[in-house]
């Protein structure tokens, strides 16, 4: 049976997922970022996340071989920054705020919550590679998360 990609991708949309703005440095250690929801926690002993990538994105190499990346979780404040981090090229770190803790990779600062990680394998899979890291340092904060359903943001409603 054949899947048509229309059909998956609003399969898939039904399942509301937060956004994250995945970041690290190129080789020359030029802040890198990119929007992404394909994020997940895979172990808590040791902490390990989990981020997809897809291939067609001009920063596809740096997440490689950077060996560090954070993953900078939105508030639901901030559809803004995941707007400019969904665009390619340098223009969108101008008016970002960042700092770097333990590692090189940019912390995002205002987000929901913060992980840096240290790679620790990369997998292919189709169109994306799966990149799993060990958590390093992290920080959060209250509030609501910044979510994406059916092809479009989403807010939480309170009960």
């Amino acid at each position: 049976m054949s899947i048509n990609p229309k059909d998956f991708r609003n399969t898939v949309g039904l399942f509301a997922t937060g956004i994250t703005v995945i970041t690290t440095v190129d080789e020359n250690g030029k802040a890198i970022g990119l929007t992404a929801n394909s994020f997940t926690s895979v172990s808590l002993n040791p902490p390990i996340i989990l981020v997809c990538i897809d291939r067609a994105v001009t920063s596809f190499s740096a997440f490689q071989t950077a060996g560090e990346f954070a993953v900078n979780i939105l508030g639901s404040e901030q559809t803004e920054l995941s707007n400019k981090f969904a665009t390619s090229g340098d223009e969108k770190w101008l008016g970002v705020e960042f700092e770097t803790w333990t590692g090189r990779a940019p912390i995002l600062l205002n987000c929901l919550a913060n992980i840096e990680c240290q790679t620790r394998e990369i997998h292919e899979s189709g169109d994306h590679i799966i990149i799993t890291g060990e958590v390093k340092s992290l920080a959060s904060k209250d509030g609501n998360p910044l979510l994406y359903w059916r092809g479009q943001y989403a807010q939480l409603k309170s009960t």
